[in-house]
């Protein structure tokens, strides 16, 4: 199934925009309970997908990552105990917010589209949903990560399939396609909380802490499509994800995604100021 890039602006009608990101024509025959395809929403369409990491240090990442990890494990340890697989403390970091080489996607659509709108001070800019073919981008992968993620038969990998596939994160780096390029792994992390089961969470992983997936998938352009949310169509947006209960209250439990929830809601709108 090749998903064809969409760069153009998007439509204006709410309806037409959730509609091209849940194409039926994207449903391959293999799949029936969901397509399969991961979106990450940005609230402006010049945020490109550069990591934490990368923001963090550039093209220093691959030095400072190993001194992160290693000081998360040392300071972590009475307040989360994950085990001892790379993987379960890469997504224990993203989590709570430690710049890592993971990107955060997910399942929904809808939620896609939350965190697309959920910076009020970017509505004067269209917005952007990133939707990537994760089954197509996984058959370009070395044979090795390629049968691990084939014989689950899900499409995604685990924090599990990844230890197996390679057991930390140098191991990881290894993986490279013909070209000697770095690739890119999408995975579903370990429920540590309710928040990340309510976004239906996905994280990508290249096997190269400085590596772009932006830059991956411009060589790849039929495995993605860039839907555009216009400026003005926004707050539709918006109040449309209010009412499908699509909210900070939701996605994020607890009192802080409450009071979240209510500063945005009952805040006053830009025609209001």
């Amino acid at each position: 199934m090749a998903v064809n890039p969409k760069d153009g602006p998007g439509r204006g009608d709410l309806l037409a925009l959730i509609e091209e990101l849940t194409l039926s024509t994207w449903q391959p025959s293999r799949f029936e309970v969901r397509l399969p395809v991961a979106y990450r929403g940005l609230g402006a369409v010049n945020h490109g997908l550069e990591t934490g990491l990368y923001r963090l240090r550039g093209a220093s990442s691959a030095e400072i990552e190993p001194h992160i990890l290693r000081n998360l494990r040392k300071y972590a340890h009475r307040e989360a105990s994950p085990g001892d697989s790379d993987w379960n403390w890469l997504s224990v970091a993203q989590h709570h917010g430690l710049p890592t080489r993971l990107l955060d996607w997910t399942h929904s659509p809808y939620v896609a589209l939350h965190f697309a709108t959920a910076d009020l001070a970017l509505y004067d800019e269209p917005g952007v949903v990133w939707c990537v073919d994760y089954v197509a981008a996984h058959q370009l992968l070395p044979r090795v990560l390629r049968e691990e993620v084939e014989a689950s038969g899900s499409g995604l990998f685990t924090v599990e399939m990844l230890s197996r596939a390679a057991a930390t994160l140098q191991d990881f780096d290894t993986f490279r396609d013909p070209e000697g390029n770095s690739v890119p792994v999408f995975f579903e992390p370990p429920s540590l909380d309710a928040r990340i089961a309510n976004q239906a969470a996905v994280f990508s992983v290249m096997t190269d802490p400085q590596a772009s997936l932006g830059g991956w998938l411009e060589r790849h352009p039929e495995l993605f499509r860039k839907v555009l949310i216009p400026a003005e169509l926004k707050w539709r947006v918006r109040d449309h994800l209010d009412q499908a209960n699509v909210t900070e209250r939701v996605l994020f439990p607890g009192l802080d995604g409450l009071c979240r929830w209510l500063a945005r809601y009952y805040g006053r709108r830009p025609e209001e100021l």
